[in-house]
C-alpha cells in the first residue's frame, strides 16, 4: 500500500486531497472530453494549477470540478499555452477561456483564421479600417517587458479577400474593463501586467469573432468568457450551455456606490513624494515608483478600483505615468 493511500484524509495535504478527488472525477471527464484529449492529462493539469495557485486551494471542490468539466467540454486545457485558466474568486472557481483557446477553436473549424498582436512602445504601427483595411506592425528593439500601447486582432474567413481588423488602445481596454468588470479588484486582468495584456488581446479578438464562422464549442467559449466578466460560471450539458451560475459577487458590494476620485485627490494621495524635516525624500509616491519602473499603473488601478469610481481620464492619467 502506498504512503498516500495509507494516509487518512484528515492528515493529507490539500494537494494530495485534490489529487484523490480528481482520480474519482476521471470517469466523468473521459465522457466529456473530445477524442483528441484524455482524462489522465486533464487531471494532471488540474492538479498542477491547484498546487501552483494557492488561492485555488480556498475554493470548493465542486466549483473546481465544474470549471474543469467546462474546460473539458470546450476542448480546452487549463493553464496550457494560454488556452484557458482556472480563476479563483474567494471560494468559487470559474474557468476563463484565454485568447489562445479562442484562436484554437476557430482553427479547428477550418473555415477561418484569426490572430492577435500587441504593440509596445517603440514599435512601428500603422492601420486603416473601412473598405480597404490593413494592419502593419513592425516590432521595435525595445524590451518585451515594455508597456503595450495597443492590441489588435485580425480574422480572415477562408477564400475571403478582405480581413476583419480590430484595434484597441490601452486606455480603451481599461475603460472596457471598468465598465463590465463585476468583481472589482479581484478581476484576473488586474493581477499583473501580463494578465492585463492577455485580457486586452482577448477583448479585441472577441470583436473579430462576431464576423467569423462559429462552432458550438466556440459559441460556448464566448458565452463562458462573457460570464466570467460578471463573476459567473457556466454549466454545459450535451455540448450546449444551459445555465449561468450564481453570481460570485456579493450583492452589497455590487450595489455599493463608490466615490469618484478627482485628479486633485489622486495627485495629493498618490502623486507626491514625502520628505522628512530636513527635506530628504523618505517615501516615494506611487507616481514616482511607476515612473521608475518599480511599480505598474495596472497595479495602482487595481488597488484603487474597489475604493473609488475611476473615470477614463483618471485611468489615462495613471497610465501616462508608466509611459514616461
Amino acid at each position: 500500500m502506498s504512503t498516500a493511500a495509507a494516509t487518512t484524509g484528515k492528515n493529507q495535504s490539500p494537494v494530495a486531497q485534490f489529487s484523490g478527488f480528481m482520480d474519482k472525477l476521471k470517469p466523468q471527464l473521459a465522457l466529456a472530453l473530445p477524442t483528441h484529449m484524455n482524462a489522465d492529462r486533464m487531471a494532471r493539469l488540474a492538479v498542477t494549477s491547484f498546487s501552483t495557485t494557492p488561492a485555488l486551494q480556498a475554493c470548493t471542490m465542486n466549483s473546481i470540478a465544474g470549471s474543469i468539466m467546462t474546460a473539458a467540454q470546450l476542448g480546452l486545457e487549463p493553464g496550457i499555452n494560454g488556452q484557458g485558466y482556472l480563476i479563483p474568486y474567494k471560494t468559487t472557481c470559474t474557468f476563463v477561456p484565454g485568447w489562445k483557446g479562442l484562436v484554437d477553436l476557430v482553427a479547428r473549424s477550418g473555415r477561418a483564421t484569426v490572430w492577435t498582436g500587441v504593440v509596445r512602445q517603440g514599435d512601428e504601427f500603422e492601420y486603416q479600417l473601412g473598405d480597404t483595411p490593413f494592419c502593419k506592425h513592425k516590432p521595435g528593439d525595445e524590451d518585451d517587458d515594455a508597456v503595450f500601447t495597443h492590441v489588435y486582432a485580425i480574422g480572415r474567413v477562408r477564400d475571403s479577400e478582405m480581413p476583419v481588423i480590430e484595434v484597441w488602445s490601452r486606455a480603451k481596454v481599461m475603460k472596457h474593463l471598468k465598465k463590465y468588470n463585476k468583481v472589482g479588484g479581484r478581476h484576473y486582468a488586474l493581477a499583473d501586467e501580463h494578465n492585463f495584456e492577455m485580457y486586452a488581446r482577448k477583448i479585441a479578438l472577441l470583436q473579430v469573432l462576431k464576423y467569423m464562422p462559429s462552432s458550438i464549442e466556440l459559441a460556448n467559449a464566448i458565452v463562458a468568457s462573457h460570464a466570467a466578466e460578471e463573476g459567473r460560471g457556466v454549466t454545459i450539458e450535451n455540448g450546449i450551455i444551459i445555465e449561468t451560475g450564481e453570481s460570485i459577487v456579493e450583492e452589497a458590494v455590487a450595489k455599493k456606490e463608490l466615490p469618484p476620485l478627482t485628479e486633485e485627490e489622486l495627485l495629493a494621495k498618490f502623486g507626491k513624494d514625502k520628505a522628512d524635516a530636513e527635506g530628504v525624500i523618505t517615501k516615494f509616491s506611487a507616481k514616482s515608483q511607476i515612473e521608475r519602473g518599480e511599480e505598474t499603473a495596472t497595479n495602482l488601478i487595481a488597488f484603487l478600483s474597489p475604493k473609488y469610481s475611476l473615470s477614463a481620464e483618471i485611468i489615462e492619467l495613471i497610465n501616462s505615468w508608466e509611459a514616461k
